[in-house]
């Protein structure tokens, strides 16, 4: 299998493949409870696995994957109260929003002053951050050379599960997974579905986690590493016509475009809200969820 990613490459191969295509693919997601069948490292397991077999077919480099993401706060909270619930260890590996997007700001940095031209962000986690990266990255791509592109992995998806349309993804449910059993099936052990109707919230587990098919996933996987294929081809094609001059040399250039440019517009970013659904929700005082619920008030 042609080797793509980029801390298992030599320098003669990582040269080979910029050549080639100088796409490079920006992986996110965290641990977090998936139900009893799915390692705990879903999100992020998926984003890269779509992405390497993305960047098998169309070219490019995955960078190594960022396994620390959103949660604690805003929705995050109210959904993990719901769904996890007040007892279960967790296994979060969790960030503040402002310490995740200017990390993201860094590795951006990492790929404008190697010279890529173009930049796809994949996150497997859900929920409010992949909106905001979007904001992020509309405000940073005029201060960036490389050709930007941010998603959930489930905007790749337009068919869907059975055909039914655009995917909207799940949580820990037939979707997830069903891809992750695809890319990495030694982490999805069925055996360890709860049995059928018994109560939960069995770790956040989707209720529909028992229809998961690994040829199910196999099919997701590969209609959305065609679709970042065509992505990447088109924005190395708007790359080569604008042929920008901004680049991200140095730390400097990192810290004035946070200060300067998304620290100022963070605070209407939706992960930044204690409920990002307008919606009125809350966690109680004396829930274990409410410690972070009010961070984004005081960052």
């Amino acid at each position: 299998m042609d080797e793509v990613r980029w801390e298992r490459m030599f320098p003669d191969q990582l040269e080979r493949r910029f050549a080639e295509a100088p796409v490079l693919y920006l992986t996110y997601g965290l641990c977090e409870p998936h139900g009893p069948h799915n390692a705990v490292g879903l999100d992020a397991l998926k984003a890269h696995g779509i992405a390497c077999a993305a960047a098998r077919r169309g070219g490019g480099i995955v960078a190594p994957p960022d396994y620390w993401h959103i949660h604690e706060v805003g929705d995050y909270a109210i959904w993990s109260r719901a769904h996890v619930g007040e007892v279960a260890r967790d296994w979060l590996t969790a960030l503040p929003p402002w310490q995740h997007f200017k990390n993201i700001c860094y590795q951006l940095r990492a790929a404008d002053r190697i010279g890529f031209k173009a930049v796809i962000l994949l996150t497997g986690h859900y929920g409010q951050n992949y909106r905001d990266l979007k904001t992020m990255v509309g405000l940073v791509q005029p201060h960036i050379g490389a050709r930007l592109l941010s998603l959930p992995d489930f905007e790749a998806d337009r068919e869907g599960i059975d055909g039914q349309g655009p995917s909207r993804g799940d949580h820990a449910g037939r979707i997830e997974t069903s891809q992750l059993w695809a890319v990495e099936p030694d982490c999805v052990d069925v055996s360890r579905l709860p049995p059928a109707g018994e109560a939960g919230p069995h770790f956040a587990m989707g209720p529909d986690a028992p229809l998961s098919s690994r040829r199910d996933g196999e099919a997701m996987v590969a209609r959305q590493a065609a679709w970042l294929a065509d992505r990447a081809r088109e924005l190395l094609a708007a790359h080569d016509q604008v042929r920008p001059t901004a680049r991200l040399m140095g730390f400097r250039d990192v810290e004035w475009l946070w200060d300067a440019v998304v620290a100022p517009a963070l605070p209407g970013f939706l992960t930044m809200q204690r409920d990002g659904t307008g919606q009125g929700r809350s966690v109680p005082p004396d829930s274990r969820w409410h410690l972070n619920w009010l961070a984004a008030e005081e960052g």
